[in-house]
């Protein structure tokens, strides 16, 4: 179940002398003081609402408020359904990789770039693998070239411990 983050005051928790009343269809009703606002509301079995308190003087409405509260609740759920949420997936190669090897991962990464996830390449060096760091840097070279009709480098190959990495993005 969905919440509205801020509550807004109703009725009796209306502490103004006087508001400026909107009526349940949009109509402006004026200045007028809340007690009144309070008997027009109840007469229409509906709520009396602020909704802009920082005003002089407050506006309120006379709305359902429970229904009101509920197409809030159901709007944030659609706005949060139509977002993408952005993955970040890891592909980890040695520096001396198989050209098979280097065919399955770079078709993963183009799978992975195709669905609108970024693609992060690592190479790990292990032992005295480091010691020839240029290998791994090859490596990340050739995947950016073969992923380049896909993909754009957001991030260049760097070297960070014993390891090396790319970021590549979906080109837009």
């Amino acid at each position: 179940m969905f919440f509205i983050k801020q509550e807004l005051p109703i009725n009796s928790q209306i502490r103004a002398k006087e508001v400026q009343l909107i009526g349940e269809n949009g109509e402006k009703l004026g200045k007028i003081s809340t007690n009144q606002a309070l008997e027009l509301a109840e007469e229409k079995n509906l709520d009396l609402v602020l909704v802009a308190p920082n005003v002089e003087p407050p506006v309120c409405k006379i709305m359902n408020y429970g229904k009101y509260k509920f197409e809030q609740a159901k709007k944030e759920k659609e706005a949060k359904k139509k977002q993408k949420i952005l993955e970040v997936k890891e592909l980890r190669v040695t520096p001396n990789i198989e050209e098979h090897d280097f065919g399955f991962k770079s078709k993963n990464a183009r799978k992975f770039l195709e669905d609108g996830n970024k693609v992060k390449i690592t190479v790990r060096f292990r032992g005295r693998e480091l010691n020839n760091s240029k290998a791994g840097e090859i490596v990340l070279n050739k995947f950016i070239e073969n992923l380049e009709d896909v993909a754009v480098v957001e991030k260049a190959p760097k070297l960070e411990g014993r390891n090396m990495f790319t970021i590549l993005a979906k080109k837009a």
